[in-house]
């Protein structure tokens, strides 16, 4: 066994046994809401075409077209369990700082809700755009055109968001059932970090043309997809699923798509077709397929087909129960994660001379670290339904924590949503930042962010 595996196994065994001595306590938070009603619970779902127009950037191009499926906004509407829970996905690289804030106050306004009982994530594919009005903000007053953060389509998709989920909510339904499964994808899911003596000493890329990058073990992943599915009586509505890993097959094309995950997704779409297929990407920051992947376009198929095909026997695996408003509930608690200070001024330096793909890569961890300086928190937060919980995490997670979460209660169904708030960027485990490696050399975030997640994970899984 290499020192790496130890290591990792380490990090879920030391998170999961830490939560165990405190797990008979009660967790007491004036934030969280745990609701006991007899209302009738019910669902609204909503999808909107989230694609930009020609012309205009993608996170590192200028747009030149769109692939068949086009990119999607995706979610659910959950009534009935107090105020109404919001769930939305995002086939973007990411959305940040206070774009957040306005995606979630868009989407609570529409819902009749509250921005803290709203989650907004990106499945992270790169053909895509990225979204933070705050780094707009700072490149115009700088005198520096905004060009991948220009928000005009993002306010255009914010008010179609909007209106679609009012129209959803007039078309709600009953949830009297709830299915859940989980199976392991076979062949898509490696890890990036290659270490050997204690150190990374190289990344397997997400498309890795390196053939001894390729044959090295494919290293510590979550293997299975796991889906949640809401019934009206025998009629499935709306089918959730996670899994961890980098989405890319290939990028850099100019060419808007959802990759493979999207293709995935559409193919279970076209099996269920009654159910609108919601995915998430879940931690998948130091995963990607490049033990799978040399980037041949040909394996943007082989690897939809690999994860569609995980995804059906999730389904076909889903024991299917009743399900009542009494036991769906939410919970959120504020995080204030610890800052590599020295990265502000490393970025400022750099920003008047930087090209769009340096801008892209560290406007939003800037903006990031200033809003963190001034105290403002990130929302992590816990999603009840029957024996399932969903946390939604933000930024490029470690696999390790999702792993340790759902060791640490391991009589649940435990999803997780990574890919929130992309401020953050890279969030790796205290031992990572030992190991160095591309992730943690442009983490904005200390290796103390293990700890604080941990217990926040705990106390939300309690």
């Amino acid at each position: 066994m290499s020192e790496t595996t130890c290591s990792r196994r380490d990090f879920i065994r030391r998170n999961a046994l830490a939560g165990m001595a405190v797990a008979g306590m009660p967790f007491v938070n004036a934030g969280a809401v745990s609701v006991k009603n007899d209302k009738a619970l019910r669902i609204a779902v909503f999808d909107v075409d989230a694609t930009p127009p020609v012309g205009s950037y993608l996170t590192y191009d200028r747009m030149i077209g769109s692939y068949d499926l086009g990119l999607r906004a995706k979610g659910i509407v959950l009534s009935g369990a107090d105020a109404p829970i919001v769930l939305c996905a995002v086939d973007w690289i990411g959305i940040a700082n206070e774009s957040q804030d306005v995606f979630k106050q868009t989407l609570a306004d529409a819902a009749h809700t509250t921005p803290d009982r709203v989650a907004v994530h990106v499945l992270h594919q790169h053909d895509a755009p990225i979204c933070d009005f705050s780094a707009e903000k700072a490149l115009k007053a700088s005198g520096i055109a905004p060009q991948s953060f220009d928000g005009a389509f993002a306010r255009q998709l914010l008010e179609r968001l909007g209106k679609a989920v009012e129209e959803a909510l007039t078309r709600q339904q009953d949830i009297t059932r709830i299915g859940l499964g989980k199976a392991p994808v076979y062949q898509v899911a490696s890890n990036r970090r290659i270490v050997k003596n204690g150190k990374v000493g190289a990344m397997r890329a997400t498309a890795c043309k390196d053939t001894a990058l390729r044959d090295e073990p494919e290293g510590l992943v979550d293997p299975d997809v796991t889906l949640i599915s809401f019934w009206n009586e025998q009629s499935p509505i709306a089918v959730l699923t996670f899994y961890a890993t980098h989405p890319q097959s290939y990028y850099l094309t100019g060419v808007a798509n959802p990759d493979f995950p999207g293709i995935a997704r559409f193919y279970r779409q076209l099996a269920v077709p009654d159910a609108l297929h919601v995915h998430f990407n879940g931690a998948g920051g130091n995963i990607g397929a490049g033990k799978y992947n040399d980037g041949s376009h040909e394996n943007r198929l082989v690897l939809a087909q690999r994860l569609a095909d995980g995804m059906e026997r999730a389904w076909r695996n889903s024991v299917v129960t009743p399900v009542s408003a009494a036991e769906v509930s939410w919970q959120t608690l504020p995080v204030l994660l610890p800052t590599v200070k020295e990265m502000e001024e490393q970025v400022e330096r750099q920003i008047k001379t930087a090209d769009m793909r340096f801008l892209s890569n560290n406007m939003p961890k800037l903006v990031w670290l200033k809003r963190r300086q001034s105290g403002t928190a990130i929302n992590i937060s816990c999603l009840t339904a029957g024996k399932a919980r969903v946390l939604f995490m933000p930024g490029e997670l470690f696999v390790e924590y999702q792993l340790a979460a759902k060791a640490f209660r391991p009589e649940l169904a435990i999803s997780m949503a990574a890919y929130g708030d992309y401020g953050p960027f890279y969030i790796g485990t205290k031992d990572a930042y030992a190991q160095g490696g591309y992730e943690i050399s442009v983490s904005p975030v200390t290796s103390e962010a293990e700890e604080m997640l941990m217990d926040t994970i705990r106390q939300l899984l309690r």
